[in-house]
């Protein structure tokens, strides 16, 4: 088997395993990010303040809980989430999953290009063509020197963002009257609860599907759940806090737009680029991977090639891909409870990777996803979540009535 330095194509060995403060800061990275806020920013308008309270918490419980058990798997195994799926839809059927997560990856890479450059050609007037094309570069550039690179951009960006930001909302708040003045607000018109569960739940629970990808690194499964938790359960958790508390200050959500009205201009494109090239860093990391996994080339390279594509198409991606983006996503959080059953059910067939045999496409898990599309798409309640239990359960079901249940340890079959 072919192998490169970010172990795309099999499981990370524990001489390369990192430590819980660099993988925390990696996946914090991942989760501070422009659209958190924005979606912050429409519950702290659409909520009364317990209620926003309650939404977030319970939400980022969920999505903490949902990629804590694949950080698990990830670090258990040492695999990405593309290699764990040749477990559940086989070797050639985790090509779907794959195609899927990394190619919403790209698409989403080259949305947060446009996000930074438009905004900063608004505030300076530099062609906006220039600006997408610097900032691809160096985001592709950034991400060719694999999770290194990620520890060492996050290991700025996060403290930048989380102290610059705070700073921000710290004035926002004081020029309005107070803490006081927030928490008496009421909505106007106000957002059911369960629509803001799904609200919140929704913002990154298809980034979360790609977990393992960046905890495998981890030195323990205890550490692995401990870095996942605090980046979903903490981390996103403030954006939305930033972006509810923006919105009702100055009507912005996004921290860099209250920065520019506060006349913070270079505080405001440094918070705005390191908040996306985080993201974007990590989403183009796990993009190559998941190619990686379908073509057998090296993920570094693969990266590089999907960086350039995305930065080539970012402002047609931005101005007409974004809702089909959106839909794509709304496919991937049942590729996670599959995962995750799957693990569940035939834990022992883990051990090692190298001699595993697999099926070459497994119908139990295609189907099981189209299943937990259809719960996310059609039950009531929280959709993505709907979506992961329609998906594991569906899975279970169809694992339990196929005709050989327990499967041998080097064979992958139900």
């Amino acid at each position: 088997m072919s192998q490169d330095n970010e172990y795309g194509l099999g499981a990370v060995p524990q001489s390369a395993r990192k430590g819980t403060l660099s993988l925390m800061l990696v996946m914090l990275g991942l989760t501070f990010f422009s659209a958190s806020m924005w979606t912050g920013g429409s519950l702290g308008t659409g909520l009364a303040f317990d209620d926003f309270f309650w939404a977030v918490l319970l939400g980022n419980l969920m999505l903490g809980v949902y990629t804590a058990a694949l950080g698990y798997i990830g670090a258990t195994t040492g695999l990405s989430t593309h290699l764990l799926a040749r477990y559940s839809f086989g070797n050639k059927g985790s090509w779907l999953p794959s195609l899927l997560l990394g190619g919403t990856q790209v698409g989403w890479f080259g949305v947060g290009v446009a996000m930074f450059a438009l905004p900063v050609q608004k505030a300076t007037g530099i062609d906006a063509g220039w600006l997408i094309a610097l900032s691809g570069l160096l985001m592709t550039l950034t991400v060719y020197f694999g999770i290194s690179a990620l520890m060492v951009l996050s290991f700025v960006a996060v403290p930048a963002i989380a102290l610059l930001g705070g700073y921000s909302v710290w004035l926002a708040i004081g020029a309005s009257g107070g803490v006081e003045t927030l928490l008496a607000l009421t909505p106007a018109t106000q957002i059911p609860f369960a629509t803001a569960l799904t609200m919140v739940v929704g913002s990154f629970v298809s980034a979360g599907t790609l977990t393992a990808d960046f905890v495998r690194f981890g030195r323990t499964p205890r550490s692995a759940v401990l870095v996942t938790l605090v980046a979903f359960f903490i981390g996103n958790s403030l954006m939305f806090i930033f972006g509810a508390a923006g919105a009702a200050v100055t009507g912005q959500a996004d921290i860099s737009e209250v920065m520019l009205l506060q006349g913070l201009l270079i505080p405001a494109i440094l918070v705005l680029g390191l908040n996306i090239w985080t993201t974007n860093d990590n989403a183009l990391y796990a993009s190559g991977l998941g190619f990686a996994n379908i073509t057998g080339l090296p993920s570094k390279h693969l990266s590089v090639i999907n960086g350039l594509v995305g930065t080539a198409c970012a402002l047609w991606l931005y101005n007409n891909f974004v809702g089909w983006l959106s839909f794509l996503s709304m496919a991937i959080p049942p590729v996670g409870g599959v995962i995750i059953m799957d693990f569940l059910l035939y834990r022992r067939r883990y051990g090692n990777f190298a001699t595993a045999r697999f099926e070459t496409v497994r119908w139990q898990a295609l189907l099981a996803v189209a299943l937990g599309v259809a719960a996310g798409a059609w039950l009531p309640g929280i959709v993505p979540i709907n979506a992961v239990l329609g998906g594991s359960l569906s899975y279970l079901l169809l694992c339990r009535l196929s005709a050989q249940s327990t499967p041998p340890v080097e064979v992958n079959q139900c």
